[in-house]
């Protein structure tokens, strides 16, 4: 896949795409540790529940699960590990 990008600056093509790069770099680094995070946090709840992340959610949106605050911090914290692991996917594919 090719995509164009306009750059509307004085500075040269290097200092641009360094300074692309490294926010991309940064931005990788920033979405490893979420997926770090989120998953520590989704462990915890499987261990607690005895349930894998991926069963809780259909149950959950099944409205099988009623009655403990502590299911929408799992749901939060699963969609939060779904949203950082295609983001970190799609930075990954992304080549300068």
């Amino acid at each position: 896949m090719d995509f164009t990008l306009e750059i509307d600056t004085n500075y040269s093509l290097e200092e641009v795409t360094e300074v692309i790069r490294a926010a991309l770099e940064h931005e990788k680094h920033l979405a490893k540790y979420k997926v770090y995070r989120y998953s520590m946090i989704c462990d915890e709840f499987e261990d607690q529940y005895d349930l894998i992340s991926t069963e809780f959610m259909q149950k959950f949106d099944a409205g099988e699960l009623m009655g403990d605050d502590k299911y929408f911090d799992w749901y939060a914290a699963k969609r939060g590990l779904d949203h950082w692991k295609k983001k970190l996917v799609l930075l990954e594919g992304v080549k300068i």
